[in-house]
């Protein structure tokens, strides 16, 4: 399995996982966020033809995590297809990778934005969200949500300067009651954790937070200012 960190959130016990996920020992179930499954052949279809392997890379990592975790559910918070239409153009080596995955572990799809999903897509489950132990699982945090919250959408990274040199990587992004993950498909871009839409979405100081060498990193960011009329307002994420 890839480094991991035991966390408390929300009074119960998760494992935050290097490889861009969340898994919940109570419940047996791993937690990914926009996979966005075939964007390369939406890119494609637009004139701009890159390899068409992102949706393969992207269910390896996913098939390694849910068999290193013994994962008896995989959760998806939405924007798990990159478009409505990725469906009509899913090659049948995918479409049958998904069937195995859901042969094999409970999957259930939160419909995001981008999905057009619909019941029982490549044996799964759909819904809009799902609430365990009192915790809401959703794609997009929502602003006046007053129960612990686990969502998606934004595609935080951690931008740090290391010795002169940048470097970007994908985190998460929370306090003590909501928790953005970060995107776990291989062509997603990101948004910086401390930018003033993710801070929207925290009532203050809140922490980016990845895993490196079996540690649980955290990093401040201080939420956004008490007067900024622009950051209180529902904001859509921008995205890579």
């Amino acid at each position: 399995m890839s480094a991991a960190a035991t966390f408390d959130f929300a009074g119960q016990s998760f494992h935050m996982l290097a490889d861009r996920a969340l898994f919940w020992p109570r419940h047996g179930a791993l937690i990914v966020a926009d996979l966005h499954l075939e964007k390369a052949s939406w890119y494609a279809a637009l004139g701009q033809p890159l390899p068409p392997y992102d949706s393969h890379d992207t269910l390896d990592r996913l098939a390694a995590l849910a068999a290193a975790t013994a994962a008896r559910a995989i959760w998806c918070l939405g924007d798990s297809f990159h478009d409505r239409d990725a469906a009509e153009r899913i090659v049948p080596a995918v479409a049958d990778r998904l069937f195995g995955q859901a042969a094999s572990a409970k999957l259930l799809w939160i419909a995001g934005n981008h999905d057009g999903l619909t019941g029982g897509a490549w044996g799964g489950e759909v819904a809009d969200e799902l609430v365990v132990d009192g915790i809401v699982l959703r794609h997009q945090s929502a602003p006046h949500e007053t129960r612990p919250e686990i969502s998606g959408h934004f595609h935080p990274k951690l931008r740090l300067n290391i010795r002169g040199r940048h470097v970007s990587r994908p985190c998460f992004a929370g306090d003590g009651r909501r928790l953005i993950l970060p995107a776990f498909g291989a062509l997603t871009g990101g948004l910086a954790a401390d930018d003033p839409v993710i801070a929207a979405n925290f009532a203050g100081p809140y922490e980016a937070m990845l895993v490196a060498r079996g540690r649980h990193l955290r990093f401040p960011c201080p939420g956004r200012p008490a007067d900024d009329a622009t950051a209180s307002r529902a904001v859509v994420a921008r995205r890579g």
